[in-house]
């Protein structure tokens, strides 16, 4: 008999606590509105825990508990029902651990701030929608949670709602996402159309039985709508451009919304539809592309960027791009590893940021830090380990998860070697831009105000960072290749999830036997990582003054990467701006003005106009009503005279 796991508790538990923060948090102390906070988030890890604990037990897969009907509409059936199968168990492994770990560092960071109680309510809202995206049994419930992190990523975005730019970039956030989020509605009534249901359980079978498409059909327009909806909520080209303005919001929240979990929902959903992805090679090269494009793309604005979060916002963007790059060569194991892998050294990255910022009572300039490492020493070893596993350095982390894309992108039927070549330039650039942060804000001198004496965090926040460089040093452990003499067990673990494509099947014969090409890559990809911290140690340590001779040098192409290629202000002048006149003169003062509210205020003019004309026989003269009540009946006699006569 299957076990009840009781799926429902992992998402519900952090919802009580929105719920108890929300509702009565006003009127409690921190103390306890953190306990409130943290807690139900920490049970909800624990209980992840344990149903890990029971997943080897579990005699089907997916394990599915349904709870209680929601949709009927014909043979339309959609109920609330949790998803239990390898993939969404690293995800709420994931979203859980590292979602609790923020919550502790929230403690001490937002110790200061104001609606305490609020921004916890959110933090705690937000748990409850992305577990349900990660555990729902069918796509409607999953466009629940979907829907559900935007709006608490808005909350928190524009916590600080005082501030003109930190609302305006909660409502950027906003609407780009639904420009995706039209793509994925749409995708959706076209898998109703195919399959005749959202469920899961009966989606990928039909799906399966279907042939790879010979040319685009119905299953590459689903594919390419979902991927519009992962491009919005993952922040690819064109759709990124909200994620870097969302570095408004406090720093826990970039390191929970914008690094760890939300904006890896696009890349989870494009993994868990491989099956629809598998069947359509047009848009596996699609997702390929924008991903390879975007991690370049980012990685290049990264490089002029002087705000610490900034940074690491732009950090983040290319590494989605990696897993997207990966998900496109059908290597839908290698993009959830990067994810994971990704998820404990820039979630670290953040907080680690996040602690430098505080040391320097809110700087996030990194031109005013400098020789930090002296006075925040837990900080800077912490986001040493974090800088070396991005970077991808031998043996952390990092190294194993974004090699393995790279091989999957030269070995794979659907990649090739520009992939390939783009991917180790892109990872060059990632080395030279994080060492860039490195050596900016922890060595050299202070280039800060002399009368500013930087202090380590409190404990509270140092304890998440140290649990988060140990997995940021250890977590790839789990995925190391035959190549490099293990196993790779976290993707055999995954295997029964990913629909690998038939050419794959081959490859992955073939690719045993090319392990001295693979090392080869490998030893490519870590020369690349050495050249960007040699040029960030020549430029930005050892040689301070070449960079500004540099940037003049190159003119207009360094201003134009400093100022992110100007894409904001053409998406301002192309399609804000025209919104925003039509708006203004078509709609507000054409149609709303001019037609609905003149129709409206020219009819009552009318009116007032004819009750002028007759107010005056109501003058209260009997004399003047005398003289009425005659020429009326002057007219009366007048007409029947008329009437008799024909």
């Amino acid at each position: 008999m299957t076990p009840n796991l009781h799926l429902w508790l992992i998402p519900v538990l952090p919802l009580v606590g929105a719920a108890l923060n929300g509702l009565f948090g006003r009127r409690w102390p921190k103390r306890a509105v953190a306990l409130v906070g943290t807690v139900f988030v920490g049970a909800a890890f624990a209980w992840t825990l344990w149903v890990a604990s029971q997943f080897s037990h579990l005699t089907q897969l997916p394990h599915i508990e349904e709870h209680a009907p929601w949709i009927t509409a014909g043979g339309f059936v959609a109920n609330f029902g949790f998803y239990l199968d390898q993939l969404s168990l690293v995800m709420a492994l994931v979203v859980t651990g590292v979602g609790f770990l923020i919550h502790i560092y929230s403690i001490g960071y937002m110790e200061h701030e104001g609606g305490y109680y609020r921004f916890f309510a959110y933090l705690n809202l937000f748990m409850f929608f992305m577990l349900t995206l990660v555990l729902a049994d069918n796509y409607l419930l999953m466009f629940v949670g979907w829907e559900g992190v935007g709006l608490a990523s808005y909350l928190l975005i524009g916590f600080w709602f005082q501030k003109d730019s930190a609302a305006a970039a909660g409502k950027k956030a906003f609407i780009v996402n639904r420009i995706g989020d039209f793509g994925f509605l749409l995708a959706l009534f076209l898998l109703i159309r195919t399959c005749g249901s959202l469920n899961f359980a009966e989606v990928f079978p039909a799906i399966s039985r279907m042939g790879v498409e010979a040319a685009p059909g119905v299953l590459t327009a689903i594919a390419l709508l979902l991927m519009l909806g992962a491009c919005g909520k993952s922040a690819q080209l064109p759709l990124y451009v909200w994620l870097p303005d969302a570095m408004e919001g406090p720093t826990p929240v970039s390191a929970l919304i914008h690094a760890a979990t939300m904006v890896t929902a696009g890349v989870y959903m494009v993994a868990r539809s491989n099956p629809i992805f598998s069947r359509s090679p047009e848009a596996l090269t699609v997702v390929a592309v924008v991903g390879c494009l975007t991690a370049l793309f980012a990685a290049t604005i990264g490089m002029a960027q002087n705000d610490i979060k900034r940074v690491l916002a732009y950090s983040t963007i290319s590494q989605l791009g990696y897993m997207f790059l990966a998900c496109g060569v059908a290597a839908y194991s290698a993009a959830i590893f990067h994810l994971m892998t990704h998820a404990f050294f820039k979630a670290l990255l953040f907080l680690a940021a996040g602690s430098v910022i505080h040391a320097l009572g809110g700087e996030q300039d990194m031109r005013n830090m400098g020789g930090l490492r002296k006075h925040i020493p837990w900080t800077f070893w912490t986001m040493t380990a974090a800088t070396f596993a991005i970077a991808g350095f031998p043996f952390l982390s990092g190294f194993f998860s974004k090699d393995e894309i790279l091989w999957r992108a030269w070995s794979s039927p659907y990649g090739g070697w520009i992939f390939w070549a783009v991917g180790v330039g892109t990872a060059g650039l990632t080395s030279f831009y994080m060492f860039r942060l490195w050596f900016l804000t922890f060595f050299g001198e202070s280039r800060g105000p002399e009368d500013r004496h930087p202090h380590e965090s409190p404990r509270v926040m140092l304890a998440p960072l140290v649990i988060l460089a140990v997995l940021a040093v250890v977590g790839g452990y789990v995925g190391v290749p035959h190549a490099l003499g293990g196993e790779n067990h976290f993707e055999r673990f995954l295997a029964p999830v990913m629909a690998v494509p038939a050419a794959l099947e081959h490859e992955g014969a073939a690719a045993a036997a090319e392990v001295g090409t693979e090392r080869m890559l490998t030893a490519a990809s870590v020369g690349a990582a050495a050249l960007g911290l040699f040029f960030a140690w020549l430029l930005y340590h050892k040689r301070r003054d070449l960079p500004e001779k540099i940037a003049t040098a190159l003119g207009g192409m360094y201003t134009a990467v400093a100022n992110k290629y100007y894409v904001d202000e053409g998406y301002n002048a192309v399609l804000v701006q025209p919104v925003v006149e039509g708006s203004t003169r078509l709609l507000w003062r054409g149609v709303d003005a001019g037609v609905i509210d003149g129709t409206v205020n020219h009819a009552a003019g009318d009116v007032r106009k004819v009750s002028d004309a007759l107010r005056h026989m109501q003058s209260g003269s009997v004399r003047s009503y005398a003289g009425w009540v005659a020429a009326g009946a002057a007219l009366a006699l007048a007409y029947l005279i008329w009437v008799g006569a024909r």
